[in-house]
């Protein structure tokens, strides 16, 4: 949520608050949570990190994440996400000190909500721990493997080629060992946009920009704008973009509902079970002139391969399969975390509630792993962003521990439970709509 920033306008200042020169008030006045609570909309936003009463209304348009993932949290305690989200949280906080306006008064909670203190403590106390232990470091030799192995399927897919010709079975097995290599290559750019790889966010930045742009031909822009908003709240309608399906399918227990009691019918949604098979969540793609570029060069460097083989409408069709192929691999492995999960409109939870309610673990295993990219482990994912993916697997038990201690459950599946609950819950969600739609 950072950044640096100007000072912005902010409402009227409270009691014995002086306001300066340019508008800001010196971080002087206290606040209470109903006060804070207020200012939660597009024109009037604060939020609180730390006890800390920020105003970003005007930098939340500034902000490097976005706008929208920063407004999520307007009128909120932004204190866990703000952390879990910036690899050095004390570096972005001197950029927030123009948008500083004051505090919570003494009297006031540190949680909003209502949320469960003792919770919210000892979450801290396990990521303080996860830090001292070096959990938060990455090996910069597992990532650079994990790039060879892409770049090596690659060039062993055009080898295929040049070798034994372009017969059907060699064709498809090419077609395999790209969809693969696009798969896994998606796993690392996700590595890269989390800057859980590189010590300075630049160097992450820039090495997301050509494993997203050039190995995969997508916008590193687009990804950003939109996976941030869903760690920041995922499962939340209309504040997570993975579950706004343009109407396509209706999810979870209360949008089924909601749309059967208006007589909403886009499409045959008792049916959505089905045609998910044929169909994956649409996205729009937003892309900066920067990453059109990089997407140029993975289309310019994939003709320039595979025209000698196929020629351009041969190539067209081959890119399209392995599209096809790699989407479906991608769309199965994120959903059976979270489709399957609870999901409903804001209810202002603290942030390892909001994140295992939202997300469940795949039983670990050498395959499992590298199939989903490490994401079989989602709830350490969601909970610690920022750390490396060969290093879930060491911290999960901590946090299994304290979901316990908490009573917050924490769920396990098998691979093929996991991709069945997407399908069972789409089910249940197509049936609820049509109840709610023929009876109510």
């Amino acid at each position: 949520m950072g950044g640096g920033g100007q000072q912005t306008e902010s409402s009227e200042p409270a009691k014995g608050d002086g306001v300066g020169p340019d508008g800001g008030r010196g971080g002087s006045a206290v606040y209470t949570w109903e006060e804070v609570q207020k200012h939660c909309h597009r024109s009037d936003q604060w939020l609180v990190i730390d006890r800390k009463v920020y105003n970003i209304t005007q930098w939340a348009k500034r902000h490097p994440g976005g706008i929208r993932v920063i407004s999520h949290f307007a009128g909120e305690d932004a204190t866990e996400a703000f952390v879990a989200f910036h690899l050095d949280p004390n570096f972005v906080r001197k950029f927030l000190k123009p948008l500083l306006i004051g505090e919570l008064a003494p009297t006031e909670p540190s949680q909003d909500h209502g949320k469960n203190a003792a919770l919210v403590q000892d979450f801290q106390a396990l990521r303080d721990r996860v830090e001292k232990e070096g959990l938060l470091r990455a090996r910069p030799l597992f990532f650079s493997l994990y790039l060879g192995h892409i770049l090596l399927l690659e060039a062993l897919a055009l080898g295929l080629l040049w070798v034994w010709g372009t017969s059907w079975s060699l064709t498809l097995l090419c077609s395999l060992m790209l969809a693969t290599s696009q798969a896994q290559a998606g796993w690392l750019q996700h590595d890269y946009g989390h800057l859980s790889v590189c010590k300075k966010s630049v160097w992450n930045h820039k090495l997301h920009k050509f494993v997203i742009g050039h190995l995969k031909g997508a916008s590193a822009n687009w990804w950003n704008h939109r996976h941030f908003q869903h760690h920041a709240k995922p499962n939340i309608f209309r504040k997570d973009p993975d579950i706004n399906s343009l109407h396509v399918f209706v999810l979870g227990d209360k949008q089924p509902v909601e749309y059967g009691i208006k007589k909403l019918k886009y499409m045959p949604y008792h049916h959505q079970h089905q045609y998910f098979f044929l169909s994956k969540l649409l996205n729009t793609k937003r892309q900066t002139t920067d990453d059109l570029a990089w997407a140029m060069s993975f289309y310019l460097r994939f003709f320039c391969c595979y025209y000698p083989f196929f020629g351009f409408f041969g190539s067209v069709a081959l890119i399209s399969f392995v599209r096809f192929l790699e989407s479906h691999w991608f769309v199965w492995v994120t959903q059976m975390s979270h489709l399957p999960m609870e999901m409903d409109h804001e209810r202002q939870q603290d942030w390892l509630t909001m994140q295992l309610s939202a997300t469940c673990n795949i039983e670990q295993s050498t395959f499992n792993d590298w199939f989903s990219g490490h994401l079989n482990f989602q709830i350490e994912h969601h909970l610690f962003p920022t750390m490396p993916r060969h290093n879930y697997h060491l911290v999960a038990p901590l946090v299994r521990a304290l979901c316990e201690k908490h009573g917050v459950p924490y769920q396990v599946k098998t691979l093929q439970k996991g991709m069945t609950d997407v399908v069972r819950s789409l089910k249940k969600s197509g049936d609820l709509w049509l109840d709610a739609y023929l009876h109510k």
